[in-house]
């Protein structure tokens, strides 16, 4: 057995397009809501299996990922958050890489000599590297307008993968993965009028709208925090509006809360642009906590712990 394994937000998905664009294979897919990250628990193997891991953090995993090892199966491993001390095993092939201007699917790219670049470029967007992923449209040759298409691709994949549960998604980050697998390139993707471009569009328009006029919950020269209502357009627009907030502030550092019961939060938090470090070393200050230097995430806050947060948050980017 093969499993793919990877994040359900863009950059997990198309780190996975570019791979098997590269070399199709039968595979078991393994993924979820893109806060639900510790993947490699649920499987068990042996030592004629074989894992593909892309974008989900090594440090989280560490437990799961020694015993696949000890079992005798085959890893490749490709990931940008926090890795932890990277296991020595002979049946593991690592790619990590911690720069705060990377992520997977870039990583990917460089593995596979620039085969898709484009589809890197869309997964950059959707990882908030926008300098990053402008920069690489000049490169290649794309113009402002390609740019932009790639852009808001990469913002609509990403968005999709926000949520409490696979239920809150507008698609299965499985479902969508293989949607998007039958287009050689993301341009493919904007001519064809069944694609889930479309679809995904046309959600993301709406639950932006209900979040684009909220006033700060609280603000400092160096944070702005923003509060979401438990509801499922907070769950699904949380990531992408941490972004959005993030660009247009780009010296301030940004947390979403969004109530997820009476008395938690889940928590996005994304340093400033200018100063892109951090985010993950400090959501793992709490419990369920973790993420990398650009942006980071908790997935269960205690209200008790706001003012925590909001202090050591406030006092790291003063």
């Amino acid at each position: 057995m093969h499993y793919d394994v990877f994040n359900g937000d863009a950059d997990g998905i198309i780190s996975l397009l570019q791979l098997r664009l590269d070399k199709p294979l039968d595979a078991r897919l393994i993924t979820g809501v893109k806060r639900d990250i510790q993947l490699l628990q649920t499987i068990t193997t042996s030592d004629s299996d074989s894992l593909t891991v892309l974008d989900i953090s090594m440090q989280k995993n560490h437990a799961a990922l020694i015993g696949i090892l000890e079992s005798g199966a085959s890893v490749f491993y490709a990931d940008h958050h926090q890795s932890g001390d990277i296991p020595s095993y002979p049946n593991l092939e690592a790619h990590i890489d911690l720069d705060a201007n990377s992520c997977t699917a870039l990583i990917v790219d460089r593995l596979l000599g620039g085969k898709f670049t484009a589809w890197a470029i869309t997964a950059a967007y959707g990882d908030n590297l926008i300098a990053v992923a402008d920069q690489m449209c000049s490169d290649i040759g794309l113009n402002d307008t390609q740019a932009e298409q790639l852009k808001e691709l990469g913002t609509l994949i990403n968005y999709n993968g926000y949520g409490q549960s696979v239920e809150q998604l507008h698609f299965h980050p499985a479902e969508l993965y293989r949607k998007l697998l039958h287009y050689p390139s993301p341009f493919d993707v904007f001519s064809d009028t069944s694609s889930p471009y479309y679809a995904l569009k046309r959600a993301y328009d709406s639950d932006f709208k209900a979040a684009i006029n909220l006033s700060a919950f609280r603000e400092s020269g160096a944070l702005r925090v923003f509060a979401l209502p438990d509801a499922g357009f907070s769950h699904r627009i949380s990531g992408v509006y941490g972004n959005w907030l993030a660009n247009e502030s780009p010296s301030q550092a940004h947390i979403v809360l969004t109530l997820t019961a009476e008395d938690t939060y889940s928590v996005s938090l994304r340093a400033p642009l200018n100063n892109k470090q951090g985010a993950g070393s400090l959501c793992a200050l709490f419990d369920t906590g973790g993420g990398r230097e650009a942006a980071g995430g908790i997935n269960i806050l205690p209200k008790h712990e706001l003012d925590r947060l909001f202090n050591v948050v406030d006092e790291y980017y003063r």
